[in-house]
């Protein structure tokens, strides 16, 4: 189990090496392909090649007439009194809730033997060549490496949050 210092080792060490072109979708699920890179630490020019993807659900507005029905498991009675205090005055406030589900089922790994930097050049030159808007290689750290996966999620999905927004708006629905 990872401390909070591996944690934020793994989240300090992470380098997105090729971002995706595409933000997620506003009104669709999105598929990212993702490479993470990690270089194993007991041995020398073994580095870890984890391919997966990331799905990342349809995000979703949520405002405060509908918090009820996202507090209705495990909260108590002061959760509910909050809820319906943000329902009375908090207006036109409104959350984006992205969602994201890993599947591990769609992951492979393997053990190249060759330098990091060698192999993150490869999938670069690999991912270039594809022409996937969706793809992303990732350079990480092999003991926290789902937490490298989730600050790449939590990236994206600051980067598109902004766009989900506009296009929203451009279509009366904010």
């Amino acid at each position: 189990m990872l401390n909070e210092d591996s944690i934020q080792y793994a989240i300090e060490n992470t380098r997105v090496t090729v971002a995706p072109k595409n933000r997620i979708e506003t009104f669709g699920t999105t598929v990212f392909r993702f490479f993470l890179v990690t270089e194993l630490m007991d041995t020398a020019r073994q580095v870890r090649v984890r391919d997966g993807r990331l799905h990342a659900e349809r995000p979703a507005i949520i405002t405060p007439a509908n918090f009820h029905r996202m507090l209705d498991e495990g909260f108590g009675d002061k959760a509910a009194k909050f809820v319906d205090w943000l329902r009375d005055n908090a207006g036109e406030m409104a959350v984006l809730r992205y969602g994201f589900q890993f599947r591990k089922t769609d992951m492979q790994e393997s053990v190249v033997y060759d330098s990091v930097e060698t192999v993150l050049a490869r999938l670069r030159e690999n991912a270039d060549r594809a022409e996937d808007p969706l793809v992303t290689v990732i350079h990480g750290v092999d003991e926290g490496w789902e937490v490298c996966l989730l600050k790449f999620a939590t990236d994206m999905i600051q980067r598109s949050a902004s766009g989900n927004v506009d296009e929203w708006r451009r279509r009366g629905l904010l």
